[in-house]
């Protein structure tokens, strides 16, 4: 079958397309035909070996993906040859078919489109067990977004305003902010031309945010910790920035506030019952019309290469897709 394939880990320049052998299901897996599959940052991360999970060599990066079921295996229930379903595996999703526990398989309603799934799972999914699951999130509170233009941000730009909360985004570019503003966020912060910790306060007249996503890293994370009102929480996902921060302990304790880690993927493993219940209040969402993930572009398998790299270099503003049926 043909695929996007990793066949040694290194640069994004060495890996490309070509034939994987058919995957065929163990006793509690699904096979997908694929139909969309997302491309998220921790891709760029496989592929090179820095990612927390190194796969068995060589194997096709793409860990969220919607399509119709292929095969069953022997001690699956619940589905059935040919649903429509919506899936994670870590990997294997720039593939024409990729396999999945069904544990890790959810029904997709049929007003959810395969490109709306594919572009919501692990974005919407991980910003709503940060904000509703890590960050007891209620309605009224002010919410900070880092790197709010992103597939992350945007999700928690969203959910947090349908939440009741005042969302305050910050991103690097003025257009990145006016997408976040379209997507309901009150205040737009350009932390590349801003103190971002002094902007915060002002815009909420000294208090600071009650919740903070944080998915850029580097010296953000220190700033978006010092403009946290009192009993804030600062959710960490992810280093976009490159650089893994380290964070002065006695900020905490001045501040009464939180610092927790959000991991979805392990989440998503451990309490799959609790998972599939976010993921169909999301998929709920975005039938309804009141969560609307963007898509900024569709690529082919023959170019999910490019994908990867305009991911990369933060040049994309909502989810990019990998079709490998076009």
């Amino acid at each position: 079958m043909r695929a996007y394939i990793c066949n040694a880990f290194g640069s994004l320049d060495t890996h490309g397309p070509g034939d994987l052998p058919e995957p065929q299901p163990a006793e509690d897996e699904v096979i997908i035909d694929v139909v969309a599959a997302g491309v998220n940052y921790y891709d760029t991360l496989i592929v090179q070996g820095r990612y927390q999970i190194r796969p068995s060599l060589p194997f096709s990066p793409g860990g969220e993906f919607a399509g119709t079921i292929a095969a069953l295996g022997a001690k699956v229930q619940g589905f059935q040859s040919g649903q429509r379903v919506l899936a994670f595996n870590s990997f294997g999703g720039y593939a024409e078919r990729a396999r999945a526990r069904a544990s890790q398989v959810f029904p997709l309603p049929d007003a959810v489109s395969f490109d709306q799934a594919a572009a919501a799972l692990v974005a919407y999914a991980t910003a709503w067990f940060a904000l509703y699951d890590r960050g007891r999130l209620k309605a009224g509170e002010t919410v900070l977004v880092l790197g709010a233009a992103g597939g992350v941000g945007l999700a928690a730009v969203q959910i947090a305003r349908a939440a009741g909360c005042r969302v305050i985004a910050a991103a690097s570019t003025v257009d990145k902010l006016a997408l976040c503003q379209q997507a309901g966020a009150a205040v737009g912060i350009n932390y590349r031309e801003t103190d971002l910790k002094d902007a915060v306060k002002a815009a909420t007249a000294g208090r600071g945010a009650d919740v903070v996503i944080d998915v850029v890293g580097g010296v953000f994370t220190e700033a978006a910790v010092r403009a946290t009102a009192w009993r804030g929480r600062v959710l960490v996902i992810g280093f976009a920035a490159g650089d893994i921060p380290r964070v002065p302990a006695n900020l905490l304790l001045l501040k009464g506030c939180e610092l927790s880690g959000v991991f979805w993927d392990e989440f998503l493993r451990r309490e799959p019952e609790a998972c599939r219940a976010q993921v169909a209040a999301i998929l709920a969402g975005i039938a309804d019309g009141s969560l609307v993930p963007p898509i900024h572009g569709r690529y082919a398998i023959e170019q999910a290469g490019d994908a990867l790299k305009v991911l990369a270099e933060r040049r994309v503003t909502g989810k990019l897709l990998i079709t490998p049926c076009d």
